[in-house]
């Protein structure tokens, strides 16, 4: 397993880590400034922040500092009612897959949705199951039009507790059956997104991490699961400050050979609060002694 200890070569922040500072919105340039100042050399953007910086003033700031990206965040939220919603659904995510490419982020990390109205407090209807199939569907008609940009599709199976609103793919070894399915020959266009929050309770964890192997292994993300937790979308850890064990984790993951970057994201009301230097300094800190 690399030594972090001496340097943060390796470490990645998820825009979403810093999107306020002392409670306020911070624009992504801002965030790419304060990164680049303290030697972070990669980061992973949310799409809603490139949109409002603009996409090409974004990718001349990345080039700028010679930043790498991690990632990008984030497609999919395939479900919807009826076919004009699954359309939208499916155009929206090429849009995204092409912004993925400008930018030249090594794969687009998928929250696939589940239950459509769920998020706005209503769900349409309660069959998972048809969530399920319209995901694959969706993925299955995104694959091809990723495979001409050169835009890996990372899915991202979420904790149990989004099942009705944010991912109806909770597991590792859910997320790795359907690439099985739609990538057999493991091509690299299809993987996933392992992040310790979601999925460090699951007991079946060391062993579909060996399933899943390098060519799995899209992107690697970290932080930690506070006791307790106050709030289901928005009370992550800082990495040490919870009971994730992140190191043996990590440890699983690039026996598999994967040697990208430790991705911190963080969503936060309490750290939200903070100065974002103060938060950059702290990720440098736990990466180099708790990661």
């Amino acid at each position: 397993m690399r030594d972090f200890s001496a340097d943060h070569r390796w470490l990645s922040i998820n825009t979403a880590t810093v999107r306020k500072s002392l409670g306020k919105d911070l624009p992504l340039p801002a965030i790419l400034d304060a990164c680049a100042a303290r030697g972070i050399r990669a980061v992973s953007p949310w799409r809603d922040q490139v949109q409002a910086a603009g996409l090409s003033k974004v990718a001349q700031r990345v080039r700028a500092h010679s930043l790498e990206l991690s990632g990008y965040c984030r497609g999919g939220m395939f479900p919807a009612t009826d076919a004009g919603g699954l359309q939208a659904a499916l155009d929206d995510n090429r849009r995204a897959v092409d912004e993925a490419a400008e930018l030249k982020a090594p794969c687009l990390v998928l929250v696939v949705g589940s239950l459509p109205g769920a998020l706005q407090g209503k769900a349409a209807f309660n069959d998972i199951a048809v969530a399920r199939t319209q995901v694959r569907d969706g993925i299955a008609e995104l694959l091809e039009h990723a495979r001409k940009a050169g835009v890996p599709l990372a899915i991202e199976p979420l904790h149990p507790m989004y099942a009705a609103d944010r991912s109806c793919i909770n597991t590792l070894e859910h997320a790795l059956d359907l690439c099985d399915e739609l990538d057999p020959g493991r091509s690299g266009a299809l993987g996933v997104a392992l992040d310790v929050y979601h999925v460090w309770w699951d007991p079946k964890l060391e062993q579909q991490i060996a399933r899943a192997g390098k060519e799995r292994l899209l992107a690697f993300h970290v932080c930690d699961w506070l006791t307790p937790t106050t709030d289901m979308l928005n009370d992550r850890g800082m990495m040490g400050d919870g009971v994730i064990d992140i190191p043996r984790i990590r440890g699983w993951v690039e026996a598999q050979g994967f040697a990208g970057h430790s991705e911190v994201e963080i969503f936060s009301n309490r750290w939200w609060q903070r100065d974002h230097g103060t938060v950059l300094d702290l990720c440098i800190e736990r990466h180099r002694s708790v990661v």
